[in-house]
């Protein structure tokens, strides 16, 4: 039976991925997250919560004892950091399989105007630290894999397709349902896609920018 350490549990994609495994899976949950009363338990058999920050390698070395999985749904300025602490407790912790959020355009991947206004709108450092954090994750050693979402829409639809490493990412924006869904099935797959790094893109809204923006 699997057991999956959700950091950043309390973000958007984390509860629906949360979701999803209780639906669709037995695995054991541990939902770890700064302030343990922003969630309530849904499933007192299969869920834990876990305070902490995922800065701070002691925290996470606590709370990965007998996890199977770690899926990272991390955010923040300090995201290369947090990216060291959880690999250094992975190690500390002899957990070797990883699920980490990143975003798209951390390796100069997305075309054209798309790829241009994704820079604009992520400026200020963003998309470097991003990318700081995944070359952490990519020489690590560990059994990770990589997700670079699209830009995210609340949509209640699971309907996405995938690019990888090296490849030019395609559409312009993925649910987060979508996002999570992926995390599922590679939960559920944990040799699929170690050591790659997944665009997720709704097929057929290439463009300029996402729909909402247009």
């Amino acid at each position: 039976m699997e057991k999956v350490l959700i950091l950043g549990a309390h973000g958007k994609i984390a509860q629906l991925t949360r979701a999803q495994l209780l639906a669709k899976t037995d695995a054991q949950l541990l939902l770890f997250l700064r302030k343990a009363n922003r969630l309530t338990i849904q499933d007192q058999q299969r869920e834990q919560l876990v305070e902490g920050d995922a800065s701070q390698q002691a925290d996470l070395v606590q709370a990965m004892k007998g996890v199977t999985v770690v899926y990272a749904n991390l955010a923040g300025a300090n995201i290369e950091a947090q990216a060291k602490a959880v690999v250094s407790a992975m190690k500390a912790a002899g957990v070797k399989r990883l699920i980490w959020i990143s975003t798209l355009g951390i390796y100069d991947e997305v075309p054209g105007a798309y790829g241009q206004w994704n820079h604009q709108m992520l400026d200020d450092g963003y998309l470097p630290t991003y990318a700081a954090a995944a070359k952490v994750i990519e020489t690590s050693g560990l059994a990770f894999t990589i997700i670079r979402p699209a830009w995210l829409s609340d949509k209640d639809e699971i309907d996405y397709e995938i690019t990888h490493r090296t490849d030019t990412f395609k559409g312009t924006e993925v649910s987060r349902k979508s996002v999570a869904a992926e995390v599922v099935r590679l939960i559920q797959n944990p040799t699929e896609a170690v050591g790659d790094s997944l665009g997720l893109n709704k097929p057929n809204t290439e463009g300029d920018k996402p729909e909402w923006y247009r």
